[in-house]
Parts: structure tokens; C-alpha cells; sequence
């Protein structure tokens, strides 16, 4: 499915796909009863799925389809107009690298969703990493999203490129047709679902270069990323969302990743990423929070206490003493008698 910006666990939706779908005599609403998803999906203004239901409906796509390509088929789109922006950035690039760069880097749009470039000697290998997957990805997933990357690479080269094989982690089925239609042999019930192509089809050129439609192109999906980086920081979420919940109680990773429309995974690995930790945000929010209750003389010690989450006052004066040398009582008094000289 097409995706743009998203936060959390979601997929922003194509409402292009009923259309396309119906054109290969599949049941949209057929489809979406087996999946578990509403009737009135695609209906929405915007259109949003989780991962899980991501797969559920791919799967009862590919349950529903009597079509043994039907994965296959949709990924390679043969209507330049139907492409997302991100593809034809990717068709309008210097080489099948740039290409593959520029999609893997556009994927950040569309989260939790990446494509992994590896190389290793003489190959290089294509995947489909979906982060909040907790199950394996639907076979019709697997097959659109390589073939779509196959068919940005045909286009590109204008037939130039031919894997060196496929490699699927699925039982053997239906070997003839994937061989025919990539090209290449098929490894079956292999560790990963990939693309192997040799290292030197990633710098073959594309006779579709468009240096003119990339700037249109890529300066709206540049600005899109921009955007999603430039907005508050990660560490400052979940600090915001650890103000309005500290009271009375110390919130966990995972209901603080839930506040934030994340798995606690995602949230996890995102910390990580930032090289911070969620202990370090939690302190870090009961000591800004320690000096605004302090400040305020209607506050007592011991509900400042409650209020930081601490299961005791002595927990708490612990920990103030450590952030600043003194005790709350020492540090509130100081406050006070320098507060006539700053004003």
C-alpha cells in the first residue's frame, strides 16, 4: 500500500486502491469482511491501517484473489501517472541506486515501514522490513513489494536489469510463474524475503533521468521529511506526556509509547537511535516538575512527592539531593529569599 506521513504504528492509506483493485475483478468489500476491517474503509477522508490490519488485508487479498499473480500484477504498475510520488522520484534518478537511496529515504514518511539495501561482493540484496510486524508478511505484500522495486528498475534501465535470483521464506508454489516473472531463479523457504541483484546493476543509469520533474518532486517529499524532523523532539514528547501522568503513579515505557500512537518497540527503538533512555526522561521530567511545585508555596513537600510519582517523600529527597545538592526544603528557601532580588 502507499503511505505518507504517518506517526506511530500507521500507514496512511491510497484511496486509489478500490479502483485498481476492482480492475483485477477482486471484491473490495468481500476483501475487507475477510480482513476485519469496516465496510466503510476507503470511504474515509483519510485513510489510516495498522500494520496488522495492513496484513490482514493483503492477506484476504490474496485469500479472495483467484489469481496466483495477483501481488505480482499490482506491484508492476505499467501506468506512469498511477505512480506515488516517491516512485517517480525513484524513475526520475540517475541510477538504480539513487533510485533504491531515495525510496529507502522516503520511507521515512511512511513509518514503520523500511527497505533495506545490503551488498555483500558481487550481490545486492532488497528487502521489505516491516518494524511492528508481529506475524510474517502476507505473500501478495512480499510479491507487490518486490516487483514494484523490479519494475522501478526495468523502467529506469529500460529492461536493463535482471536479478541473480529470489528469495522467499514460503513453502514452494507456484515456481514457474515467479521465475518468469522476475527473471531469475527462486530460492524457496529461505531466511528473508529479498531482491538479489549484482552490485553492478545498482550503478547502471536511468534513461529516465528528469533532473527537472526530481526538483518538483523531490522538493515536496524533501520538505514533507523536513518537516516530520524538524517538529518537537522525541525526548520532549514523552516528557510532556510523562507531565500529564506522573501524578500518583510512575508511567511505564509502554503506556507512555501508547499516549504517543507508537508500540512500545518503536518508541524503544527510537530512544535508542536518539541515544537517551526513558529512566533519563523520567528523572529529567520529575526534576522540572520537583522545581515548578517548589516554587509554588501551596504545594507541601510530601505532595510534591505524590505528585513526582515517588512511593515515598524520603525516595524523593533522595533523588532532589542528587539533582541539586540540597534538600526541597533547603532549595525552596533559597528560591524564596532570591526571588525579591530577580524581580
Amino acid at each position: 500500500m502507499t503511505a505518507t506521513k504517518v506517526t506511530g504504528n500507521r500507514f496512511k492509506v491510497s484511496s486509489l486502491w478500490p479502483t485498481r483493485l476492482r480492475e483485477h475483478q477482486i471484491s473490495v468489500p468481500a476483501a475487507l469482511r475477510r480482513a476485519g476491517l469496516p465496510a466503510a474503509f476507503f470511504q474515509q477522508e483519510k485513510i489510516y491501517a495498522t500494520t496488522a490490519e495492513l496484513f490482514a488485508f493483503w492477506r484476504a487479498i490474496g485469500e479472495t484473489s483467484a489469481d496466483p499473480a495477483i501481488g505480482l500484477r499490482l506491484g508492476a504498475e505499467p501506468r506512469f501517472e498511477r505512480y506515488q510520488p516517491s516512485a517517480i522520484a525513484a524513475v526520475c534518478s540517475r541510477s538504480f541506486r539513487d533510485a533504491l537511496q531515495r525510496i529507502a529515504r522516503y520511507k521515512k514518511l511512511t513509518c514503520p515501514e523500511e527497505i533495506r539495501v545490503r551488498t555483500a561482493g558481487d550481490e545486492a540484496s532488497v528487502e521489505f522490513i516491516y518494524l511492528e510486524a508481529d506475524e510474517t508478511q502476507p505473500d501478495v505484500l512480499v510479491d507487490l513489494g518486490l516487483s514494484w522495486i523490479l519494475s522501478i528498475g526495468r523502467r529506469g534501465t529500460d529492461g536493463q536489469i535482471t536479478p541473480l535470483r529470489l528469495e522467499l521464506t514460503r513453502a514452494a508454489q507456484n515456481r514457474e510463474l515467479l521465475e518468469s516473472h522476475f527473471g531469475c531463479r527462486v530460492r524457496f523457504k529461505a531466511g528473508r524475503n529479498a531482491l538479489i541483484f549484482r552490485t553492478s546493476d545498482l550503478d547502471r543509469p536511468f534513461v529516465t533521468q528528469n533532473e527537472e520533474l526530481l526538483k518538483a518532486i523531490g522538493a515536496q517529499l524533501e520538505a514533507e521529511l523536513k518537516e516530520r524532523d524538524s517538529g518537537a523532539d522525541l525526548g520532549d514528547q514523552v516528557k510532556h506526556t510523562l507531565k500529564r501522568s506522573l501524578a500518583g503513579k510512575r508511567p511505564t515505557l509502554p503506556q507512555v509509547a501508547r499516549e504517543l500512537c507508537m508500540s512500545a518497540r518503536t518508541l524503544q527503538r527510537r530512544l535508542t537511535g536518539a541515544d537517551i533512555t526513558f529512566q533519563q526522561l523520567v528523572e529529567d521530567t520529575r526534576r522540572e516538575l520537583a522545581h515548578h511545585y517548589l516554587k509554588h508555596s501551596t504545594v507541601e513537600l510530601n505532595e510534591a512527592a505524590f505528585l513526582l510519582g515517588y512511593e515515598d517523600s524520603n525516595s524523593f529527597f533522595r533523588a532532589f539531593q542528587g539533582w541539586e545538592g540540597t534538600t526541597p526544603g533547603e532549595w525552596r528557601t533559597r528560591y524564596r529569599s532570591a526571588e525579591p532580588a530577580a524581580a
